[in-house]
């Protein structure tokens, strides 16, 4: 008998007809004596409902009241599934995040997990029933609800995973695994069977939208198998797993891209010490994230520095480094929304050769500019004009032989 943690996403629960499909996959793994917890999300576009009723209240709304609001999405979902399971005549209980025993710090919207004790999980477990927790949710010291962000439920579902020391943790969303590269711009993408955890926080983090990476950076934490498979086919999907786990060592397995970019150019930098931590320092403070840096040197003690932002975030930090390039005596600040990022991953770019050069050359055939470039042990990513995004994954693609099965 294994202990599985099963997590279902919006598009799963979109409807009652839905959640009872759930219900009959759910009672399905509890007959072959499987002891079973469940994650949910809110019903598709829910919670996006939810923050325009808080806007229509308030420009901005309390960010307090919104986790209060928020949560009830994912309350909502528990408790018919849990009805829906009675009704099968399969004991079943909803709990809610504080219920669980979810705790977590105080920052409302985007909390972060510090600790689940998971008691009455384990307590509901041992009497067999199938308990059906509300993800997405928490609460802090105080006793405040918090949710954790958007793709919460992904960390609620492998944290709870990891507290209950499941064997694996099942993510069913609406895409049967974790493909190559994109398959709506790349029809030659294939689906892998297995993937490392090392590989899926850089997919992650590039871009590709499957599983949360915080939920990735659990799972490796604590070695919890995670399987990204669809609830609407019995079809295998993807294992997500530990790298020494007997998986092939592909040089490349998936290429990725990400259009959430622009870059900002700040020109002729004073080259002092202590000028970067005063452009940079103000963006942290705002909660941007920098992704990629380039600092070219000009003769003159100057310098161009040039750094990237999601493009969300974008008008505003470009705001805040005209000020700062005043202050600093920079001679100029522009900057480019119509970027996107390409990246190639595969931890056996670790011991092998030449996989820069096959991707730069790859992009130069098809008369792409390369216009930034970062690489880490395990992947490289460039900075492209946005509208050749498209070309640039399928032209990857096949570069690293990932069109063969």
């Amino acid at each position: 008998m294994s202990l599985i943690v099963q997590k279902y996403g919006g598009t799963s629960v979109a409807d009652l007809e839905r959640i009872r499909n759930v219900a009959k996959r759910i009672a399905k793994t509890y007959e072959q004596g499987h002891q079973v917890v469940v994650i949910l999300s809110a019903m598709a576009g829910i919670t996006d409902h939810l923050i325009d009723m808080a806007r229509d209240v308030t420009e901005s709304p309390d960010k307090r009241e919104l986790d209060v609001l928020l949560a009830t999405g994912e309350q909502t979902t528990s408790a018919l599934l849990a009805m829906t399971l009675k009704s099968m005549k399969y004991p079943a209980q909803s709990l809610l995040g504080h219920q669980a025993e979810v705790l977590t710090d105080h920052s409302y919207g985007n909390a972060r997990i510090i600790d689940i004790r998971a008691e009455k999980i384990k307590e509901l477990l041992s009497d067999r029933q199938i308990v059906v927790v509300a993800g997405f949710q928490g609460c802090d010291p105080d006793g405040n609800i918090t949710t954790l962000g958007r793709g919460g439920s992904d960390t609620s579902a492998v944290a709870i995973a990891a507290a209950v020391n499941a064997d694996v943790c099942e993510i069913y969303t609406d895409v049967d695994g974790i493909y190559t590269a994109d398959p709506n711009i790349c029809d030659k993408a294939r689906k892998l069977s297995v993937i490392s955890y090392d590989e899926m926080l850089n997919m992650a983090s590039l871009g590709a939208k499957v599983l949360q990476i915080r939920s990735v950076g659990f799972a490796k934490k604590y070695n919890i198998p995670v399987h990204v498979r669809s609830s609407f086919t019995e079809e295998e999907g993807t294992m997500v797993v530990n790298e020494n786990s007997g998986m092939e060592r592909l040089i490349v397995s998936s290429v990725t891209h990400d259009k959430n970019q622009a870059r900002i150019t700040l020109k002729k930098v004073p080259d002092q010490p202590g000028v970067a931590a005063k452009i940079f320092t103000p963006i942290a403070e705002e909660g941007i994230v920098v992704d990629m840096i380039i600092q070219n040197t000009r003769a003159g003690g100057k310098t161009d520095l040039t750094f990237t932002v999601p493009r969300v975030n974008y008008k505003s930090a470009l705001k805040m480094q005209k000020k700062i390039a005043e202050e600093i005596g920079a001679e100029d600040v522009f900057g480019d929304e119509n970027i996107a990022k390409v990246s190639v991953v595969g931890v056996g770019m670790r011991d092998h050769s030449g996989v820069a050069s096959t991707m730069f050359t790859a992009l130069a055939k098809e008369n792409i500019n390369i216009m930034m470039i970062s690489t880490s042990e395990i992947r490289i990513s460039c900075v492209i004009e946005e509208k050749y995004t498209e070309l640039a994954v399928r032209v990857l693609h096949t570069a690293f032989g990932l069109d063969k099965e």
